[in-house]
């Protein structure tokens, strides 16, 4: 690859880290589209447990994968919200660009022979 595209890919990378860890942290707490359809029909408390009435929140389960050291938008084990917003969102973007890297890597378009300097077959006949 010319180094230009890498110096394109560093930044757009840089950017990406950027955002994920500075900004999300500004990203609003309040339910989105999804939770609050979910919670029509019940009664929450300040918290945002479902304290009466009847909806489809009620019926749902924790996730299988709900104890892994990212769930929650954070990093288990650090006390300081911020910064494990912010540190699971870089690692989230590290590991996104990792394995999208890796994908393109395994599946680009290797040389044919002819480009790679090697001659055909009855190419000098």
């Amino acid at each position: 690859m010319t180094k230009r595209l890498w110096v394109f890919i560093a930044c757009g990378l840089f950017v990406t880290l950027v955002l994920a860890g500075v900004v999300s942290n500004f990203a609003s707490s309040s339910p989105d589209g999804l939770d609050a359809t979910t919670l029509q029909g019940c009664t929450t408390d300040a918290k945002g447990n479902i304290t009466g009435g009847t909806c489809m929140a009620q019926q749902a389960k924790d996730h299988e994968l709900k104890d892994s050291p990212l769930a929650g938008y954070g990093i288990k084990g650090i006390d300081n919200p911020y910064l494990s917003t912010g540190l699971s969102g870089v690692a989230g973007v590290l590991i996104t660009f990792g394995l999208g890297y890796g994908i393109f890597w395994l599946a680009r378009r290797r040389k044919a022979p002819a480009e790679a300097g090697v001659a055909e077959p009855g190419a000098g006949d």
